[in-house]
This record gives structure tokens, sequence and C-alpha cells, in this order.
């Protein structure tokens, strides 16, 4: 069993900046990529970034140049961090990751619970 756990959601003011956190634990042998998502009320789930083993990047075009994702290839983490956040980047934040689990023998999707953020003067 592989398990997902955000946390570094929060309140902010416009601006301001907070840093989204995911700890991936449980029966891992392996982690492809790790992608930040969020879903804003009443819209569709988006990607926000993502990144590979090999640390390359991607980006949403509209957090491009504010958000910065990193990851931690022997604590199994990866990490957001968000500057200049503005009202729209209000939303729920999913990590998602591709995982080769030792016990399922294969790749698979595994989601986080979300993190609430929250731009609002």
């Amino acid at each position: 069993q592989v398990q997902l756990v955000e946390s570094g959601g929060g309140l902010v003011q416009p601006g301001g900046s907070l840093r989204l956190s995911c700890a991936a634990s449980g029966s891992i042998f392996s982690i492809n990529y790790m992608v930040w998502y969020r879903q804003a009320p009443g819209k569709q789930r988006e990607l926000v970034a993502r990144i590979a083993r090999s640390e390359s990047t991607n980006y949403a075009d509209s957090v491009k140049g504010r958000f910065t994702i990193s990851r931690d290839n022997v604590k199994n983490t990866v990490s957001l961090q968000m500057n200049s956040l503005k009202p729209e980047d209000t939303a729920v934040y999913y990590c998602n990751a591709d995982v080769f689990s030792r016990i399922v023998g294969s790749w698979r999707d595994y989601w986080g619970q979300g993190t609430q953020v929250t731009v609002s003067s």
C-alpha cells in the first residue's frame, strides 16, 4: 500500500507565499513523475506542476515564474513553493505520483487527500 500525505496549505494574502509538501510512504520501489494538481470550486482539476525523477519540470502557464516544484528522491517527497500568490490560485491542491509498489508489482497512480490554499485579503 502507498500513501501520499500533503501539508502546508492555509490562508495567505495576495502577494504572499506558501510552501506545500507531499510525502509518499509505504511499499515503494520507485517513483516516476510527481505532480501537483489543483481544483477550484466549480472548475476541473488542472495540472499545476510536474517533476520527473530526473528532476525535469513542467509548469502550467498560469504559475510559471511564481511556483517552483522540487523533489527529494531519497525521502520520496515533493514540494511546491508558491510565491506572488493571487486570489485565482485559491483551490484544493492535490499531490499525485506514479509509483512502482513492491507489493503490487506494477506502476500505479496514487493521490493525496488534498490541502486547501486560500488567497484572500
